[in-house]
């Protein structure tokens, strides 16, 4: 999971290092943890002085952790605090930052239960929120009705609901999110950034494959089943033909990266020699 929202070196650092230690974590919440998280951001979000102590470098990490579990502890599940508790145990660039991160990881949760249905499970998700944008950014009288800040937040669930009526539960809570609690954003930009998160993760499902020439299709069907098997997944293969790989295979999943390629070794003799 790469994605970031923040400007800050620091904080890029820090979701990076949450992201990863909370992986298994986050691929086992179910929805309720999302929507806790969401809750959690609000009240972040609406405290000023909170922000403030939950991101202060001069205070202790034990006493930032605590301040969290006094807050969420007795109304939250235990998966929701311990990912509050990891989140403010980082070291934040801004008070925005630590907010940012937590919107990230609540849609990273929601991501992962559509993961549950495999690739098409979070292409459908990506799909139904890019079309609820569209359908925002073609009519400035759906605009003008989600920035009314007079209308309660009830009326525009209800709104947002005529749009995306085939919408699954997952998308369900991400667009009442974006239409209620839009954080100083227009709709379309916290669109855009849930789908980012949601891209990110689809990246773990598409195998990216370079090769010097074009494969049969038979050897096309040999490699598939061969990554299926290494990376425990059944991926879907991307293939790009790239002359100057020389020969072999390089193959990039997500972070992870598969080189067998001439050029890929003879670089590596490079560095050993110049060493």
């Amino acid at each position: 999971m790469a994605v970031q929202f923040s400007e800050s070196s620091r904080s890029r650092a820090s979701l990076h290092t949450l992201q990863s230690e909370l992986e298994a974590v986050i691929a086992a919440a179910d929805l309720t943890v999302a929507d806790e998280l969401f809750s959690a951001l609000d009240v972040l979000d609406g405290s000023a002085a909170l922000r403030r102590s939950l991101t202060d470098p001069a205070r202790e990490q034990a006493a930032r952790v605590e301040v969290i579990r006094s807050l969420f502890g007795q109304r939250a599940q235990q998966t929701t605090v311990q990912v509050l508790g990891a989140a403010v145990a980082q070291r934040w660039g801004s008070e925005r930052d630590l907010g940012d991160a937590v919107e990230t990881l609540a849609v990273t949760a929601v991501a992962a239960r559509a993961e549950s249905r495999g690739l098409q499970g979070l292409e459908e998700l990506e799909g139904t929120l890019l079309s609820f944008r569209r359908a925002i950014a073609d009519s400035h009288e759906l605009q003008r009705a989600f920035r009314d800040d007079q209308a309660p937040a009830s009326a525009k669930q209800q709104l947002a609901a005529r749009l995306s009526a085939d919408a699954s539960a997952e998308a369900r809570l991400l667009i009442d999110r974006a239409v209620t609690a839009p954080r100083g954003l227009r709709i379309t930009a916290v669109i855009e950034r849930f789908a980012a998160v949601i891209a990110a993760r689809q990246d773990r499902w598409i195998a990216q494959v370079t090769v010097a020439k074009d494969l049969s299709s038979a050897y096309l069907e040999r490699l598939s089943t061969s990554l299926d098997k290494y990376f425990g997944r059944e991926l879907k293969l991307d293939v790009k033909v790239d002359p100057s790989v020389v020969g072999g295979i390089r193959v990039q999943v997500g972070d992870e990266v598969v080189d067998s390629t001439v050029a890929s070794r003879l670089n590596e003799l490079h560095r050993t020699i110049a060493r």
